[in-house]
């Protein structure tokens, strides 16, 4: 096969490909209960989630990481489950559950065969009102929230930097707070913080019922009305407002040194807008625009650059994700071979941006990507879990079924000028922060040098 004519073969058969959009059911229950149903018979399994419109960017001011603390809370107990039950009883049952925070979101799942269904919305629902919480349970919980972040966090420079970086993106928008929380704060957390937290969010006005497998919507609407719609909505739940960022007006820079660092790297934030609801367009061409310029190593601009034809990088990379509440970031890394500065590596990273956008996408590579994300789409059809989780990051983010289900076509609909549209408003280092991770601070050692 002429391999000039291979990727618009792939391309044709990959559109041939059944539709994508899944069978999908959506109701909102009496008290404000966001339903949404998922069918999918190829096995005797369902996913159940409920996720809350609440997430880490939502938290009061000095109380970092309480969304997080509560998720860790929802697991100790109700009136009528004893610490620990709730998880107990799902793998008495042959199934496995567990939670997870982001910075507008709060979750939790439960996989399991599709008859022990309704057994797993009556344990949710009887934790969405009925937490019971005393200092014996709380305390030990904050201490092991501590330690998590003593692991994940301050013994990991990787993600020391990242904190700084956030916090140096977002002035004034909570997204510059860590999902897990400052330290200083978590140690203050307390009880009455966390029923606070939970009396006001956890409602279901504030939620999105999320049930995925072999079931049917009008199986799933009888076991929701008779297990959370008893439950009263909220009528003082606030409206879900956030301070707004203003106009990044200067390149922002940071330099964070530590003796842990192995590998040293540069690495830039972009500002960048997000999935919209009937506008998800401009977040299409970008998610082209970080595959294309940082992608597979083997394909990308940049890994093709900098690791393979000049050998002056180690590893380079593109990263966005557009779903997010509000706006979101665009980032790229160079991480150079021993001997190369980071410097040196951040005039790597500009050139291969500035040849991007003066030579524009090569065909090629955009008609094979675009193959790619058609089949990418297609597959994750096959995690039930997986399935259902994008429509639950989705809902809690701004978006709505229809958007989810339009979003492979608007993958598709993208053209080569789109993404060199979009890189073009993209790229403005006044809209950046550039972080150097380093094993030394060579700045300030230069410094004292001079």
């Amino acid at each position: 096969m002429d391999r000039r004519i291979a990727p618009a073969l792939l391309l044709s058969f990959a559109l041939a490909l059944p539709a994508l959009a899944e069978e999908v059911t959506s109701f909102t229950l009496e008290n404000g209960m966001d339903v949404v149903v998922i069918e999918d018979h190829r096995a005797p399994v369902a996913v159940n989630m409920v996720w809350y419109r609440i997430g880490a960017a939502d938290e009061p001011a000095g109380k970092s990481g309480i969304a997080h603390f509560l998720e860790h809370l929802m697991f100790k107990g109700t009136d009528t489950l004893e610490p620990g039950e709730f998880s107990a009883t799902v793998e008495l049952n042959g199934g496995s559950d567990n939670a997870f925070t982001s910075q507008d979101y709060t979750g939790y799942f439960q996989r399991v065969a599709a008859d022990r269904l309704d057994l797993m919305m009556e344990m949710e629902a009887d934790r969405m009102t009925g937490l019971v919480l005393t200092d014996e349970v709380v305390l030990p919980e904050r201490d092991v929230i501590l330690e998590e972040r003593n692991q994940r966090i301050e013994n990991s420079a990787g993600a020391l930097f990242g904190e700084q970086r956030r916090a140096a993106q977002y002035l004034n928008h909570p997204y510059g707070i860590p999902i897990i929380g400052w330290k200083h704060e978590i140690e203050t957390l307390s009880g009455k913080d966390a029923l606070d937290f939970y009396s006001e969010y956890y409602a279901p006005n504030n939620a999105i019922l999320i049930v995925a497998g072999d079931v049917t919507p009008a199986d799933v609407r009888v076991m929701a009305e008779e297990h959370f719609g008893p439950i009263a909505a909220n009528p003082d739940l606030p409206e879900r407002v956030r301070p707004t960022e203003p106009p990044q007006l200067a390149e922002r820079r940071l330099s964070y040194s530590d003796p842990r660092v192995g590998q040293p790297y540069v690495r830039r934030s972009y500002l960048a807008p997000q999935r919209k609801a009937g506008s998800q367009e401009e977040a299409a061409a970008l998610i082209y625009l970080s595959e294309l310029l940082g992608g597979s190593s083997a394909s990308s601009l940049l890994g093709q650059t900098l690791e393979f034809d000049e050998k002056t990088a180690l590893y380079t990379t593109a990263m966005y994700d557009g779903v997010s509440l509000d706006a979101t970031t665009f980032e790229v890394l160079v991480m150079p071979v021993p001997g190369r500065s980071l410097a040196e590596a951040e005039a790597d990273m500009d050139r291969v941006i500035e040849t991007f956008l003066t030579e524009g996408v090569d065909e090629a590579s955009f008609e094979r990507l675009k193959m790619q994300l058609r089949a990418s789409e297609i597959f994750r059809k096959d995690s039930l879990q997986g399935l259902a989780r994008a429509y639950g990051e989705a809902l809690t983010s701004g978006l709505t079924v229809e958007d989810v289900q339009a979003w492979p076509e608007i993958l598709q609909q993208v053209t080569p000028e789109d993404v060199e549209a979009a890189a073009a408003r993209l790229f403005d280092k006044r809209k950046a922060v550039t972080g150097y991770l380093q094993e030394t601070d060579m700045v300030m050692a230069e410094e004292v040098t001079q």
